[in-house]
């Protein structure tokens, strides 16, 4: 992660592989092509840049790179939304003026925690490291295997990955480690020299030959918004809709709701896990503890 210019070499070099002359509607000349996908002179030509000036992009400057040369190359590499922001995000990493971001949040403000009090179904708010900063008692309770976790602070990502509880609790497992490393890889984009996250990273690198496969792909993806399958202790299976909202007042903390449809087995078994709350975990909304 320190190495930011490698970063930009590889993503880029990674990006071009897997696009073939074909489908950027360029003529496949003979049938011995060294490379994988697109050579540096084709992206260059389908970008509107010299040789030159593609190759110093891909070698790392992209720090004096405009908007619309980044954006046309997002557009002849096929980048996707998340994608496109992680590039950008590479740019302004390596960027002359470029100001050091603010520190990741470790708590919120007491406001926050009466907005989760007032959400019936389970939320929490988390940073981009997946640290859970603060969750209601159904947050609590829906996560309890993550919470159960004796590590600190409570972390997602070293849940799915350091934990074999966690190919139990979730149902799509390949699908959730795949997210979490692409995840947490566009974090590393934002904020490349944060300690935690460096440090996080290294641990998972240390200890999961799985996390260092998903994060050598350096796929990126935003999390906004889908379906998490679930396996609960207590309610059994769950198929919840989550939503993602940024929270405009505490940069870089997001707050995740999960419902389920009315009238589904999902819906009646949060109402259990409602149930079982009131009666096992009535306390409010807790910033959780992150030493």
């Amino acid at each position: 992660m320190g190495d930011m210019r490698k970063e930009i070499r590889e993503f880029l070099t990674t990006r071009r592989a897997r696009i073939t002359p074909e489908q950027a509607g360029l003529p496949a000349y003979g049938g011995n092509r060294r490379v994988a996908g697109l050579r540096r002179e084709e992206v260059a030509m389908l970008t509107g840049v010299s040789v030159d000036y593609y190759v110093r992009l891909e070698r790392g400057s992209l720090g004096g790179a405009s908007e619309s040369v980044l954006d046309a190359l997002s557009r002849t590499l096929r980048l996707d939304e998340a994608e496109r922001l992680y590039l950008h995000d590479l740019a302004r990493s390596v960027a002359p003026s470029r100001k050091a971001p603010a520190p990741v949040a470790t708590t919120v403000r007491p406001a926050v925690l009466q907005v989760l009090d007032a959400i019936a179904g389970p939320a929490w708010v988390r940073n981009g490291r997946h640290d859970i900063i603060a969750a209601n008692a159904m947050g609590r309770a829906l996560y309890a295997p993550v919470f159960d976790d004796p590590h600190r602070p409570v972390n997602t990502t070293r849940f799915i990955y350091l934990n074999p509880a966690a190919r139990e609790f979730w149902r799509d497992y390949d699908l959730m480690a795949n997210n979490a490393a692409a995840m947490l890889r566009m974090e590393a984009g934002r904020t490349p020299h944060d300690p935690d996250l460096i440090r996080l990273v290294g641990e998972l690198s240390t200890c999961s030959e799985t996390f260092r496969e998903r994060w050598a792909s350096r796929d990126v993806h935003l999390h906004r918004s889908g379906r998490k399958r679930l396996h609960h202790p207590i309610v059994g299976d769950l198929d919840l809709d989550y939503e993602s909202m940024e929270l405009p007042s505490e940069p870089g903390l997001a707050l995740n709701v999960y419902t389920a449809p009315a009238g589904t087995p999902s819906a009646d078994a949060l109402q259990v896990l409602a149930s079982w709350v009131a009666t096992h975990d009535a306390e409010p909304a807790l910033a959780v503890a992150q030493g």
